[in-house]
């Protein structure tokens, strides 16, 4: 259904899209597909900001899934040359000339969003459904987190957020921000959150956010499937277009993304 052409290939099959449907938990190939096509915005409002795929991550904590730093299953320290299929994916340039990094993180199917100031090695966390840490061990994968983006930011040629065992207590604190109303839009908070958060803004843990309605929450999902399958990036863009059941345009149009459309997010092709 889609190919896009960043540092490399990415490719989405129909089951990623589905995930889009109404009601559903958004696969995070689709969360990594809109850090891509975030990341060649050149417009106004987006320069400073680099947004990184949540899949090294997700690679991470699936070895060290309470947030040891020592793997139970490889006996390891975190490396990012372990993730040899993440690293075309880095923008390394960005990575260290941008002074905000937009990092979103999934773990036991909830999605949050890490705001890293790069200029002033201060790490903030916005969770679209907690205030604050809930469990230890939810503290100890964060601290685990912050780490690996360190060393991810290490890796590109950067400055380390922490310099020598620090490094491994760096502090996220939470922003106080409006959220979900459900237990399946975690995922959809985070991809906006990546284009409309500016964190000078933040003042005092606090971020001032008028919270959408379901409605619009809903018609996000419709958004997200036609800028993935419309994106220029999408090489297979003409041929998604045609096989679609629920897209039926030529060409982007203002119509699919007006809130006016008839097409919401319970039409998104399944089959």
């Amino acid at each position: 259904m889609c190919t896009l052409i960043g540092q490399g290939e990415y490719i989405l099959i129909r089951m990623h899209l589905a995930s889009l449907q109404a009601k559903s938990d958004i696969e995070s190939q689709i969360v990594s597909a809109i850090c891509l096509i975030l990341n060649q915005k050149m417009k106004r409002g987006f320069r400073n900001k680099y947004t990184v795929s949540p899949h090294i991550v997700s690679m991470a904590l699936s070895d060290h899934p309470k947030g040891e730093f020592i793997s139970p299953k490889t006996k390891k320290e975190f490396r990012v040359e372990a993730y040899p299929s993440f690293i075309p994916f880095i923008d390394r340039k960005k990575l260290t000339s941008h002074p905000y990094i937009f990092a979103p993180v999934c773990h036991s199917g909830h999605w949050w969003l890490w705001l890293i100031n790069r200029t002033k090695r201060k790490c903030q966390i916005l969770d679209p459904l907690h205030k604050k840490a809930q469990s230890d061990e939810r503290k100890d994968i964060n601290k685990f987190t912050g780490y690996v983006f360190s060393r991810l930011i290490t890796y590109a040629g950067g400055e380390p957020l922490e310099k020598g065992d620090n490094e491994k207590k760096i502090k996220a604190s939470y922003v106080k921000i409006s959220g979900q109303k459900t237990s399946y839009d975690c995922a959809i908070y985070v991809m906006k959150w990546f284009e409309l958060i500016e964190p000078e803004n933040i003042k005092k843990g606090k971020y001032e956010w008028d919270n959408w309605p379901q409605e619009e929450v809903d018609h996000y999902r419709v958004e997200y499937a036609s800028r993935i399958l419309f994106s220029e990036m999408n090489k297979q863009r003409d041929r998604a277009i045609r096989e679609s059941s629920a897209i039926r345009l030529s060409k982007p149009s203002s119509v699919l993304l007006s809130p006016f459309c008839q097409i919401n997010s319970a039409d998104i092709e399944t089959g």
